[in-house]
């Protein structure tokens, strides 16, 4: 015996089922049979077929693929045209000059010598620093502006150079630890650090030390709170922090052997 296929309910007003295979209200018959559809639909409801169907290319709001290639091409068309225009008018008035993309001539005063070079606006201090103007004093560690390895002084102030473009520091005093002594000529502070043992990997040392330098200037002589919120800026991952303190008292207190 063949399985009998359900059809649907009967329709409430009495009217004859939908033929098998049709649907309701979408306005065309069955496939196959002819016959038009007989389901009732309540009065001015739409088709269920018709439900969430886009308008047709053309009638009131309706949007399409091929429209909106056309006016994004149009815009970039009309944008071409009139970006040169507002460069030239952005150019020609009064304000900062326009440096880059490619490299531009710099000059800079670092510890009272004149150096010039020609770098990327994009250049960080740190990197001019050490690897344009053999300046390798300030360590790249972090580069983020976190540890303070970097260190330099910038008219007097202690700055993070790898989070100062070198394009900024031109026309400006700066101060690498270099700039503070020798090997051969040490400045007591970088003495005091030799006499309290407070470096061991020696990654952190030159920018403690160029803070330091400006922490005395600022304050010469500190007291322990002094020196803890002034240094806050610089992280030792060894933690000689009690010697770095001694040291900063000796300096403080005009110590050093060659003081």
């Amino acid at each position: 015996m063949a399985p009998k296929r359900y059809s649907g309910p009967p329709d409430p007003a009495g009217a004859d089922p939908l033929p098998r295979g049709a649907s309701p209200g979408c306005g065309g018959a069955a496939p196959g049979n002819g016959s038009a559809p007989t389901g009732v639909l309540p009065t001015g409801a739409p088709p269920p077929c018709a439900v969430g169907k886009p308008p047709a290319e053309g009638a009131p709001g309706s949007f399409s693929r091929r429209a909106f290639l056309r006016g994004s091409a149009a815009a970039g068309a009309a944008s071409t045209g009139l970006l040169p225009g507002f460069l030239e008018d952005a150019e020609a008035q009064d304000g900062p000059e326009i440096a880059g993309p490619g490299p531009v001539d710099m000059s800079f005063r670092i510890n009272g010598k004149a150096y010039v070079a020609t770098l990327e606006p994009r250049v960080t201090l740190l990197d001019a620093l050490r690897n344009h103007l053999d300046l390798t004093g300030a360590k790249k560690v972090c580069d983020r502006g976190t540890c303070g390895a970097c260190t330099v002084l910038l008219n007097g102030q202690p700055v993070y150079a790898c989070s100062m473009l070198a394009i900024e520091a031109q026309g400006q005093d700066l101060t690498t630890v270099e700039g503070l002594g020798s090997p051969a000529d040490l400045h007591p502070l970088q003495q005091a650090f030799v006499d309290h043992d407070a470096q061991q990997c020696g990654f952190c040392t030159p920018g403690f030390v160029v803070a330091c330098a400006a922490l005395l200037d600022r304050h010469p002589s500190p007291d322990q709170d002094t020196v803890h919120r002034e240094l806050g800026g610089n992280l030792c991952r060894c933690g000689t922090y009690a010697g770095i303190r001694a040291a900063v008292a000796q300096a403080a207190a005009g110590g050093g052997r060659n003081a």
